[in-house]
């Protein structure tokens, strides 16, 4: 398993631990060292775009004083909605990988699928998206299932 989508595991377990949100958790990665991290935080800050990408993004952006992020890379463990990923790319991400997909966000109650149908385009960034480590987010998302939590 890759070191840092554990981290973005981790993350994403301390958030879904303390009822923070959804099973979504992500770091950002310049030259081989985090600059930033996040989870949801849509329930704790009642902000619905406090998704852990944005997050993330945010604290990579006050670390490093800058907000082009160019040369970093994400790990996030659940493929980013259409906020996120325009996020990604207006922050300059030179890639993202991400370990459940649209269809299993939509499988755990998240609407990314029904985004994703009126918006589309993702065929339109080869190379751009990775899956990574699929198994053990999907575990994640098993685990927040099994738990009680606030669905939205």
């Amino acid at each position: 398993m890759d070191k840092f989508m554990q981290i973005a595991i981790r993350e994403a377990r301390n958030g879904i631990n303390h009822g923070h949100g959804g099973p979504f958790g992500t770091v950002i990665v310049k030259d081989g060292e985090i600059v930033g991290r996040g989870h949801n935080r849509v329930l704790k800050n009642n902000d619905a775009t406090c998704h852990g990408e944005i997050a993330a993004i945010r604290a990579a952006g006050k670390r490093l004083g800058t907000y082009d992020l160019s040369g970093c890379v994400l790990y996030t463990t659940g493929e980013p909605c259409h906020m996120c990923l325009c996020a990604c790319m207006w922050a300059n991400i030179s890639k993202i990988y991400y370990g459940c997909t649209i269809a299993d966000n939509d499988r755990i109650g998240f609407r990314d699928d029904k985004f994703d149908k009126i918006f589309g385009g993702r065929e339109k960034l080869p190379g751009f998206m990775e899956e990574l480590d699929r198994a053990e987010c999907i575990k994640l998302f098993d685990d927040y299932m099994a738990m009680s939590h606030e669905s939205y």
